[in-house]
């Protein structure tokens, strides 16, 4: 049994007299639900402020608000008639939304009719409501949703007594094609069979005709509220029904107990142990295999392994999941043992034996590759003159960034400097507001953007012209900025130069993270010199104290985070441009946080990283080794170590364990927290030359691709831990652990899985590095963004029957998705081609339309084709000279590889997931065919084999559906050809099973159906 007030140790109730907590406590999690779930928030306990990171702040057209003391709740919020008590939400709360459920306390002083606790809609046509003592012509209390279609659906209960607080909670569930109606976390009634979208409800282009409006209809003359009002919430997923009375009963603080074990939200079917298991069910036996490993680390196993089917069955590799130790305990010393595996729905074991063995780990690679800088690759139309997704994509960002204001992204900088804004000038959104702990980071993102589209517009001199002008004008403001920071502000004046040395704002006795007009300090004379943020130092220094993750004024929100971002793009600009300024503030704001940081002990640094959130710090460690090499000083270096996740690399200070000893130290936290952190440890054995660095990225690259990879090369989206932003609880458990109702996917995670791959492919030119490059590249970044417009994902649902939310489309307010979005969209063409070291060979990465300028070899290289329309391409080589090419070959071209050099056939082997080299001294007109013949293959889920997403060749194919779906879509191949069971045009990539629609993903914009059923016959 379990009670509910004692139901997470870092939440603190919020029901008590007097006495409300932020709504994450520092873990996201607010009664169990991850703040994902999440879209406001709202206590009424002095402000319609959303509490949760959002910001969704309510209005009211009165003048001033009521708020009174209430012996429950505390400070409550008082809606009358007389006052005409009004709130309205921002309407683009909704936008895009599956399912939602809407919940709050009311306590109605009037048993009056047509009271209207809320009304959300566009119009009195489409619109839908909860009337607690009925509408004006009912007397129950009313559930109600009027359609643009014309129908009309509604649910009727008891009118609620007068003078008695009520917990309410109204809940549509697409899928299941209900709306429920709960009072103190009962069901009192039900609509079902509902026959609408929820996107019919809104406006999703113009949020402005949106009326949320709490307290009374906006449709209707009905009168206004006389209620009280508390803890106004706004949820994005159907809340179960035990999910809701465990809000109610956490609230009053009353020691609920709850006989049953909470089921996820949105749980998935569950299927019985003889659901057959695609092509295990035809399974005999696996190999065992035998692995060698050193003491201290723990053994690299292989993740498939060569199996024996029957009945004729060719099948795949069989995925093999292995027990995830949480230490090194069992390789401390020589020896041997054994390991047992499990294979999904088999009772097969294969066995692994281990060889432990003293001494060192083998040496790490060295680094033989560079990339090309982004103006010497250019895209290409493809084969028959189309622009190719790729260029779509691009163009979408280029075109909008070059329309973008730079003022906007440098509002808020400005405004913690207490600086006139210039005439015109407006702040960005979302998380760039006045009131939000992370404003700043999308004008990194945006500095990195600029540069980049700067580079690879040679093509269009206007556009060229027009990001050189924002990045002077971006870096030339932060510079003054930061030249400000710990300078009198009149000559003679006070001042405070050492970053160690910040005070305290003027007139508080704490440090805190105000940045509300009225409380935000702005004597940037005191906050040494170097600092550059747009918001005060106090977050920096409040992180060293200790302070945890959340929106109240003691807490904070991800400072180093933001500030990596800012300093990616300047560098970028330096690298790009040469601008010394650039590089002038980046070395400033480095050597600021060097001297903070190079003041604390080994203890302080791990909890700061260990800190969910308010520690994550983005890739400061790969900034400041960046900076180190950029600079040759060595300060950065040494402050580039202390950004070191010492519990996750190494275990503890004694570096134990951790990833640098193979151990899984990142299940169950937050994705993108870790990632670019891995990125960093990398540069960092650039830079140092520890091997444990490279083996750190290098094994957690290994554990994230094969244990927590969707089908579409995104990591993040866990409903165990309740976080869509965080990696499952346990390895290769997916399907049991997985699926978060709210989304999996985080785009940025895939940005860094990208960045991360790239980067070790530099040191070992593995083809299962660029194999997962390819998936992640054209499955989940080109799929990451909308039809017509640059708006593009912060998650990307993955189950039955979802669709694909866009947002910020005219770049005027971020998430981080959003942020990374500009980067990725102004880069493809950077992993395309490699060159080693010596310039003596090239690496053909990907089959895009695209011309390389191979600039130290005199050479140009053209690639020419349709692909992935398309199974064939062709390099010509204009030009001469003797070097390598090295052409990937794909792990899907099981159906051959076949090479011409010059229309003469190459009769050398090619092995899938691996490189042929074509050596030779080439010239001028040379050419090299490559046709890699596409065929269709499954990808299951690891521990529920029989769901599993259709590829054909690298492409993901999505079943195109009309209506959210509560279970997988079933499909019946063929066991020994499943390419029977398909029709289609494989040129278009557009086929056909049973009558059901499949495209692929990057093409799809309305329901689909990543990942399917199958049944293999």
């Amino acid at each position: 049994m379990k009670m509910y007030k004692l139901f997470i140790a870092a939440i603190l109730s919020f029901g008590s007299v007097n006495t409300v907590a932020w709504a994450q406590g520092g873990d996201q999690i607010l009664d169990g639900i991850g703040e994902t779930g999440l879209i406001a928030r709202y206590v009424f306990n002095g402000d319609l402020k959303d509490w949760s990171r959002n910001n969704l702040h309510g209005s009211t057209v009165e003048s001033k608000l009521v708020f009174e003391e209430d012996p429950k709740f505390g400070k409550v919020l008082s809606l009358s008639p007389a006052a005409k008590g009004l709130i309205s939400l921002p309407g683009d709360a909704f936008t895009g939304e599956e399912s939602l459920s809407i919940s709050g306390w009311i306590y109605l002083r009037s048993a009056k009719s047509g009271q209207y606790f809320f009304d959300f809609g566009k119009s009195a046509k489409s619109h839908f409501f909860a009337a607690p003592m009925g509408s004006s012509n009912k007397t129950e209390f009313t559930t109600g949703i009027v359609a643009k279609t014309g129908k009309k659906y509604e649910s009727n209960s008891p009118i609620l007594e007068a003078n008695k607080w009520y917990y309410i909670t109204i809940v549509i569930d697409s899928p299941y094609k209900t709306v429920s109606t709960y009072v103190n976390g009962g069901l009192v009634s039900t609509i079902k069979d509902l026959d609408l979208d929820l996107i019919q409800l809104f406006d999703t282009n113009l949020t402005k005709n949106n009326k949320l409006y709490i307290g009374k209809s906006f449709v209707t003359e009905d009168s206004y509220l006389d209620a009280k009002l508390h803890d106004f919430r706004l949820y994005r997923i159907p809340l179960n029904e035990k999910q809701i009375r465990k809000i109610y009963h956490t609230a009053l603080d009353d020691s609920y107990e709850e006989e049953e074990a909470e089921l996820a939200v949105g749980d998935l079917v569950k299927f019985p142990s003889t659901t057959p298991q695609l092509y295990n069910q035809y399974l005999t036996s696996v190999a065992d295999v035998k692995v060698q490993t050193v003491v201290g680390s723990l053994p690299r196993l292989p993740r498939y392994i060569k199996g024996v089917y029957k009945n004729g069955i060719e099948g795949p590799e069989v995925k093999v999941i292995w027990p995830a130790p949480t230490d090194n305990s069992s390789v401390v010393k020589a020896g041997e043992y054994t390991i047992s595996g499990i294979v999904a729905g088999t009772d097969l074991k294969p066995k692994a034996f281990v060889t432990v063995k003293d001494g060192k780990a083998s040496a790490a690679p060295k680094l033989k590759l560079a990339t090309f800088n982004l103006d010497e690759v250019s895209l290409n139309s493809d084969l028959h003159g189309h622009h190719t997704k790729f260029m779509e994509n691009r163009d979408k960002f280029i075109n909008t960034l070059a329309d973008t204001n730079p003022d906007s992204f440098l509002y808020m900088f400005r405004n913690a400097f207490g600086q006139q804004q210039p005439k015109g000038a407006g702040p960005l959104g979302v998380w760039d507001t006045q009131d939000t702990k992370l404003r700043g980071h999308a004008t990194g993102h945006y500095l990195t953007a600029i540069a980049q589209a700067y580079a690879s517009t040679g093509y269009d001199k206007a556009l060229h012209d027009n990001f050189a002008a924002k990045m002077d004008y971006m870096v030339n403001t932060l510079y003054e900025l930061e030249q400000m920071s710990g300078q009198p502000k009149e000559a003679g004046g006070p001042s405070v130069s050492d970053p160690t040395l910040v005070p305290m704002g003027p007139g508080k006795t704490e440090y805190d993270s105000d940045l509300s007009t009225e409380g935000m300090r702005t004597d940037y004379w005191n906050w040494g010199k170097g600092f550059i943020s747009a918001y005060p130092p106090d977050q920096f220094i409040m992180l060293e104290k200790g302070a945890k993750y959340g929106g109240q004024k003691t807490q904070i929100w991800a400072p180093y985070y933001t500030l990596h971002k800012i300093l990616a793009g300047l560098m970028d600009i330096y690298e790009v441009t040469g601008n010394k300024k650039a590089l002038e503030i980046a070395k400033g704001m480095g050597s600021w946080v060097h001297a903070r940081m190079a003041k604390l002990p080994t203890e302080t640094l791990i909890s700061m990283w260990n800190t969910y959130i308010a520690g994550e710090f983005g890739g400061m460690n790969e900034a400041m080794a960046r900076l180190y090499r950029i600079t040759n000083e060595k300060q950065y270096l040494e402050v580039a170590q202390l950004f070191d996740n010492i519990k996750v690399f190494y275990g503890d200070a004694k570096h134990s364990d951790g990833l640098a000893k193979n151990v899984d130290t990142f299940r169950g936290l937050h994705a993108n927290q870790h990632i670019p952190q891995i990125i960093g440890a990398l540069e960092m054995y650039q830079d140092s030359n520890i091997p444990d660095y490279y083996r750190i990225a290098d094994n957690f690259w290994y554990k994230t691709t094969n244990d927590y990879m969707y089908s579409i090369g995104g990591v993040a989206g866990a409903s165990n831990p309740a976080n869509a932003e965080c990696f499952i609880s346990q390895p290769a458990t997916i399907y049991e652990n997985g699926f978060s109702a709210v989304g999996q996917n985080e785009t940025c995670a895939t940005y860094n899985m990208l960045k991360l791959t790239s980067d070790l492919f530099l040191y070992e030119q593995r083809g299962e590095l660029m194999d997962y490059y390819e998936r992640g590249l054209y499955n989940d970044i080109l799929a990451s963004v909308a039809e017509n417009t640059p708006a593009n994902t912060y998650h990307i649902q993955l189950r039955p029957g979802s669709i694909k939310q866009f947002g910020n489309s005219k770049m005027d307010g971020f998430t981080c998705c959003n942020g990374t979005a500009l980067e990725s969209n102004t880069k493809f063409q950077n992993s395309i081609y490699f060159k080693s070291l010596d310039n003596k060979a090239l690496y053909v990465n990907l089959y895009v339309p695209s011309t390389l300028k191979w600039t130290q070899k005199n050479v140009i290289i053209e690639q020419t084709t349709s692909f992935p329309n398309e199974d064939h391409t062709l390099l010509t080589i204009k030009g001469k000279g003797k070097f390598d090419v090295n052409v990937r070959v794909p792990y899907w071209a099981t159906k051959g590889f076949f090479v011409k050099i010059n229309g003469k056939e190459v009769k050398e082997k090619a092995v899938p997931g691996n490189y042929l080299t074509l050596s030779n001294n080439w010239k001028d007109g040379d050419t090299i065919e490559l046709q890699m013949p596409f065929q269709f293959h499954l990808d299951p889920v690891a521990d529920q084999q029989n769901v599993a997403s259709l590829f054909y060749g690298p492409i993901l194919l999505a079943a195109q559906e009309v209506d959210p779906l509560k279970e997988w879509r079933k499909v019946t191949l063929d066991a020994k050809d499943i390419s029977k069971s398909i029709k289609g045009n494989p040129e278009k990539l557009e086929f056909t099973i049973d009558g059901v629609e499949f495209k692929p993903f990057y093409n799809t914009y309305g329901r689909h159906s990543v990942y399917l059923d199958v049944t293999l016959e």
